[in-house]
């Protein structure tokens, strides 16, 4: 079992800062208009992918060297400049003083999430899908069903504009891992995730699964072949931030995930 000190908090917080580095490295080719952009910061990195986004924090600096006020001017700067507000994750191994810095600063609670790990073996063998269930790898063609799917699982209602086509980039991304669930041949699942190889990390995220073929252990399937394929690409761990008590952390943890600590989205306007 691995103890969580600063040094693994800071590969942990990879699972979150790159994936969202590398959507706003896409998306600046893909949409220009939106402005996306990212820089280092403190050892993290800052992103921006358009205003109402919900990507675009500064994440993973702090960890492996000091937080300090002229690092946050930097981060505070650089949301301003893209007319944003200024959001930072924040876990409990940062300095007492970088949460003190926040508060004095103005910052308010955005979100609060659970980070959760689970150590990858290569030679772990996984029970086979279901019966009439077929996975495989996804490809670019899928990326928009795949996308659609998972808005209708997450907005029954409708989807705004910023997050439309939220998943699509991840079908682009150098280091991308992404698989289909089809049942009688139409896609009814889908789960991505990023391969961080300067941290020998596997992030999970892109998961959704159409209402109609839901219950039928689609998403564990899925979860099961992200970590085998992530384990032959030489991640050591996967990574997931869930909401706490949510079906994702209790799906995780049913597959050996446990929770690494809670961290903070703090967000100052």
């Amino acid at each position: 079992m691995q103890f969580v000190d600063k040094a693994f908090a800071r590969r942990l917080e990879s699972g979150e800062e790159m994936p969202q580095v590398m959507y706003a490295r896409i998306l600046a080719k893909w949409k220009p208009q939106i402005g996306a952009d990212e820089a280092e910061i403190c050892g993290g990195h800052m992103s921006f992918a358009g205003l109402g986004s919900p990507i675009g924090r500064a994440g993973g600096m702090g960890l492996d060297r000091p937080f300090r006020a002229e690092d946050l001017d930097r981060i505070e700067e650089f949301y301003k400049s893209h007319g944003a507000p200024s959001q930072v994750d924040l876990c409990p191994l940062h300095d007492a003083e970088v949460f003190a810095m926040v508060k004095e600063r103005g910052y308010s609670i955005a979100e609060l999430n659970n980070v959760l790990y689970r150590e990858l073996d290569l030679a772990e063998e996984f029970p086979p899908a279901p019966v009439a269930c077929e996975i495989r790898r996804g490809t670019l063609e899928d990326a928009d069903t795949a996308s659609a799917l998972v808005e209708r699982a997450f907005f029954p209602d409708g989807v705004s504009e910023p997050y439309r086509g939220l998943l699509t980039p991840l079908y682009q991304m150098e280091g991308g891992i992404t698989f289909i669930a089809t049942v009688d041949g139409k896609i009814s699942a889908c789960g991505a995730g990023l391969v961080i190889p300067e941290h020998r990390m596997f992030a999970l995220c892109g998961a959704g699964t159409a209402a109609e073929f839901r219950g039928r252990g689609l998403q564990t399937v899925l979860l099961r072949a992200r970590m085998a394929a992530a384990a032959e690409a030489g991640c050591e761990y996967a990574v997931v931030v869930t909401q706490g008590g949510s079906a994702s952390q209790r799906n995780c943890e049913r597959l050996g995930f446990r929770v690494a600590y809670s961290k903070v989205t703090v967000i100052k306007v």
